[in-house]
């Protein structure tokens, strides 16, 4: 993935290049309070070992700084580096260090060595921070403004919260596309559809986290150069491998159908016309999957994307989008679903204007709030 992604995405890209003498300093919002922390590391896309030399995780202040002395040192295996084969991913040891719900925590990665091109989630919308040398432990986040940063995610794919106040909470998984990964929201405002739908669950007290699996580019029915994995060969690593999950919610779709009708070109290859069957048929396999592990899976209808600014809209496409969500509305095989479609659409099948992100395809912060908001948190 990250030797065919583009060059530049929020900011530069540094996947291709990797890291040698670097600290990359990244910034995530927990979603559930605790009494300790764990930090996953994925070097599933890479092309060499990858040796962490040290991390950290501190509480987060404003841009790269962090609050003085909240840094702590996280441990592999009880040392305090360690090695990512190819292909694998690691978490860390537990740290006690105590979280409350929706704080923002910085994670530090430092790599001595030379990486190679690296694994990374290309639209984070949180900037991401590199810095030449070891500054794991700086407070000022002064080393870290003499370059651009980037709203990328570089080797780091989650934070897990646990202890007492974790105990009998469920985790809901937001799994879908550049839709869910928010990529028209506010960077660094945490206003995705799964932020605002994890402060509702707060402000209601009720016992589930969310973990936004969403990634760019995304379809139901083929993987991209690009954009990594079709939705049924990573879902049980980002889905049914989740701690505690309870239930997913799925947006996919657009993607299927956008493409269809986009230039032949790396990142959309293989782009066949996919009809409402297909992609019916992609559904249900997520659903068997979710429900051979117990779990409960909803549904979201596909949003609308008549007359945005990719030129890929059909009215073929349309028509397998209105039955694809006519399915997802009467079939009774999601366990429930969310109708975003109708919550966001005008009259004519366009994105309403006060939704619009600019592309007629991308919900802006209100739109993406909206989303958020259709749910029924008893469906969860």
């Amino acid at each position: 993935m990250a030797a065919a992604a583009p060059d530049s995405y929020s900011g530069p890209n540094w996947s291709r290049e990797g890291f040698l003498n670097h600290s990359v300093r990244q910034i995530v919002r927990t979603t559930g309070g605790g009494s300790s922390v764990r930090v996953r590391l994925s070097n599933r896309f890479g092309t060499q070992p990858l040796r962490i030399t040290g991390a950290t995780v501190a509480r987060s202040t404003e841009g790269a700084a962090v609050q003085t002395g909240s840094v702590r040192p996280l441990s592999f295996g009880h040392r305090s580096s360690t090695l990512i084969s190819v292909g694998r991913e690691l978490t860390s040891d537990a740290l006690q260090f105590r979280t409350s719900p929706l704080e923002r925590l910085t994670v530090t990665l430092y790599f001595a060595g030379e990486t190679g091109p690296s694994t990374f989630h290309p639209e984070a919308n949180a900037s991401s921070y590199r810095a030449s040398g070891d500054h794991r432990g700086d407070t000022s986040g002064t080393a870290f403004t003499t370059q651009e940063p980037t709203a990328s995610w570089y080797y780091l794919t989650g934070v897990e919260v646990s202890g007492p106040a974790q105990r009998g909470r469920g985790t809901v998984v937001a799994f879908g596309d550049s839709i869910t990964d928010g990529v028209s929201g506010t960077r660094d405002g945490f206003d995705r559809y799964p932020d605002v739908l994890a402060e509702r669950l707060v402000a209601g007290g009720r016992p589930l986290t969310v973990v936004n699996a969403g990634i760019v580019g995304n379809r139901v029915l083929n993987d991209s150069a690009c954009f990594g994995e079709k939705a049924s060969s990573r879902f049980r690593r980002d889905v049914l491998d989740q701690v505690g999950v309870r239930t997913v919610i799925v947006l996919e779709g657009v993607n299927d159908l956008g493409f269809s009708e986009s230039p032949a070109n790396p990142c959309t290859d293989p782009n066949p016309a996919v009809d409402a069957a297909e992609l019916i048929s992609g559904h249900r396999r997520l659903i068997r999957a979710a429900h051979d592990r117990g779990i409960r899976i909803i549904g979201a209808t596909i949003t609308p994307y008549k007359d945005n600014v990719y030129g890929n809209w059909s009215a073929r496409g349309e028509a397998v989008r209105n039955e694809v969500n006519h399915w997802i509305r009467t079939s009774g095989e999601y366990d429930a679903f969310a109708d975003f479609d109708r919550a966001l659409s005008d009259s004519d099948g366009r994105l309403r204007t006060e939704y619009n992100g600019g592309d007629a395809l991308h919900p802006n912060p209100v739109g993406l709030a909206m989303m958020a908001h259709t749910i029924d948190l008893n469906t969860l």
